[in-house]
């Protein structure tokens, strides 16, 4: 296979994909995020926006430093001091990246108040700064597709000339279609002087759900850059998904020849870990990496698959790295067992680690006759986002609920010193927020409530996710339990604490530039 099929995979998870309310990571998350992107195979990891704050720019920095195959780039707009910052976060990678961008369609020039021509000047000065920086330079047209064709050829030929070596193309509110996705990119190529001599980026957009389409439309037409993250993690209704492109090219390679330098393998534990750290649920039927994307519960289905895998499966669970063999544990499983199953799930844990997960496996083993697969990874889980390091923990529930009413009597740690309320609600659930609300004061609105049974059966441990919003600040938690009830109250203790966090970042986040999604 000839380079000119080789399609690069930019992943903006921690850029483009944070930007989704509540979508938040801390900096460690961050740090694991991009090491497993990294070990995927990942050919850019565009690790944060430097200038929106110091904690953005804290983790694109330590990203930099850490990052051992991939490019490491960093988001700036059109204006030497944001261009300088980021030169400052990601000098210090094996192979840094600096991309610069301004809106360039007639509403988008409108927001800075500049005419074409001050706008080619603007694109002029800054990519030319930028490349004086940095070798590696990508420049983006924001809102390229509702650009008028002349002057977004006239302003990519001035960043080309500048020293831009990637141009990428956004269809940044997920207006065009494949056909359109397709034919921009073939007219950049015959119209736009050296258009030759860079490569093409495509960044799209899920609001009509033709992100995948026009990501490969593109590709097709000659764009050899998809920009993508994982779960289609993004702002409305997400960004391009690295895993169907990726697996679309691999599954369709009869009619898209085109290769990455992706480990597919890698994949499912990656989008379970972003759905944990980001709080977003993957739904159920979500291609690639949904709970349902392998079951078959229709007869015919079934006994087709039964008879030959290739009836009703184009591809195979391994391929994404899902286990085949979901056999399940129970109480009499040693500690051996445990460490063989989390690594074939892809969880590398120490010793210290083993010990306190083997303490909580062999207690939700005690309450389920069989633990399969899924209810480890929400073990997992749940013990990364619920530890002894919180300001908040629950240490004891006791919930009465039916027809004569609901109350609640709950014991928390807080910073340390045990506190205890008891209150009624409408509902348990209701009572136990109460509660909560009781010993630990705030004033955050609860947006998002949300129960997932994990397995089927009475006894399946459910995950619940919460979302709230304080001041501007959307933060979410998830916590995983056979008891629904201790599991919402783990979540919403769980989204306090990033609450909490985001406070104390408030001296620096507060003053965070606006966001634009290119």
């Amino acid at each position: 296979m000839s380079d000119k099929n080789r399609v690069v995979i930019f992943d903006t998870t921690l850029r483009d994909g944070e930007q989704s309310p509540g979508a938040t990571m801390s900096h460690a998350e961050k740090l694991e995020i991009a090491q497993l992107l990294d070990e995927m195979g990942v050919d850019i990891i565009e690790a944060g926006f430097p200038i929106a704050s110091e904690g953005d720019f804290a983790a694109v920095s330590e990203i930099a430093r850490r990052a051992q195959n991939s490019v490491i780039c960093g988001l700036a707009r059109a204006q030497l001091p944001d261009i300088d910052r980021c030169w400052e976060a990601v000098k210090h990678a094996k192979q840094p990246r600096i991309h610069t961008f301004i809106g360039t369609s007639p509403l988008h020039r409108a927001i800075p108040n500049l005419d074409m021509d001050q706008m080619a000047e603007r694109i002029e000065q800054t990519v030319t700064h930028a490349r004086n920086l940095c070798d590696n330079v990508q420049w983006s047209p924001m809102d390229a597709t509702r650009t008028e064709h002349d002057y977004l050829c006239r302003v990519v030929e001035i960043a080309i000339k500048c020293g831009a070596t990637t141009i990428n193309i956004p269809d940044t509110v997920g207006y065009t279609a494949p056909r359109e996705s397709a034919a921009l990119i073939r007219m950049l190529l015959e119209r736009v002087p050296g258009a030759d001599n860079i490569i093409f980026a495509t960044h799209c957009h899920n609001d009509l759900g033709m992100a995948t389409a026009n990501s490969l439309a593109a590709v097709e037409a000659g764009a050899r850059q998809i920009e993508c993250t994982i779960n289609g993690l993004g702002e409305r209704a997400g960004n391009t998904a690295l895993e169907e492109v990726v697996m679309a090219m691999k599954v369709r390679h009869d009619i898209m020849p085109f290769t990455t330098g992706i480990d597919t393998t890698k994949i499912m534990n990656l989008s379970r870990r972003v759905s944990q750290v980001s709080g977003f649920v993957v739904q159920p039927n979500k291609a690639i990496v949904g709970k349902n994307a392998f079951l078959h519960e229709s007869g015919i289905h079934q006994d087709g698959v039964l008879k030959n895998v290739e009836t009703f499966e184009i591809m195979r669970p391994a391929d994404i790295g899902l286990n085949e063999n979901n056999i399940a544990m129970g109480k009499h499983s040693g500690r051996a067992a445990l460490r063989a199953k989390l690594a074939d799930l892809g969880f590398e844990v120490g010793d210290n680690q083993l010990k306190d997960i083997f303490v909580r496996f062999k207690a939700l083993a005690d309450r389920k006759k069989e633990v399969y697969d899924e209810d480890i990874v929400a073990l997992m889980q749940d013990s990364a986002a619920n530890t002894d390091s919180d300001h908040l923990q629950v240490k004891h529930l006791r919930v009465v609920c039916g027809s004569d009413g609901q109350s609640a009597a709950l014991t928390m740690v807080v910073d340390g010193e045990e506190q205890t309320a008891e209150t009624t609600g409408d509902g348990p659930v209701d009572a136990c927020f109460n509660a909560v609300q009781q010993i630990f004061p705030h004033s955050a609105v609860l947006q998002l409530y949300q129960v997932h049974a994990v397995t089927e059966g009475t006894d399946a441990q459910a995950t619940v996710t919460v979302r709230m919003e304080e001041d501007g600040r959307i933060v979410t938690g998830q916590a995983a339990d056979t008891d629904t009830i201790l599991a919402s109250v783990k979540a919403y203790v769980g989204a306090l604490n990033r609450l909490i966090v985001r406070r104390a970042q408030a001296g620096t986040d507060d003053k965070q530039i606006t966001m634009y999604s290119h």
